[in-house]
């Protein structure tokens, strides 16, 4: 009898997962360097509260993984924060049921 595949509560905590586990098969880091930085992630994200395994644990796996792709230089944390940012001001802009779009500066 196989194991039954994980499940997700929504289709981004799958993605960052898939892409995660896909970066590390490739080679850019190695899977003990991912869960040090991310059990180190989640130590702060669970100081102020108990994670529940949802959207607060991907979020911290979200970090993790943007932590890591800096440490190896295929990520600016700058760039990424305003990339955040701008995707943050555009869902925002956004009417409810239309695509969510970053305007070219």
């Amino acid at each position: 009898m196989s194991k039954p595949d994980p499940t997700f509560e929504a289709p981004w905590h799958a993605e960052v997962f898939a892409m995660t586990v896909h970066l590390q098969e490739s080679g850019l880091f190695s899977w003990a360097d991912w869960t040090q930085c991310f059990g180190a992630t989640l130590a702060v994200h669970g100081l102020d509260k108990e994670l529940d395994g949802g959207d607060d644990y991907f979020i911290a796996w979200v970090e993790a993984l943007e932590k890591m792709l800096a440490n190896i230089g295929l990520a600016d944390a700058s760039i990424l924060g305003s990339l955040k940012d701008a995707w943050a001001d555009a869902y925002l802009k956004t009417p409810h049921g239309q695509p969510v779009k970053i305007e070219d500066d």
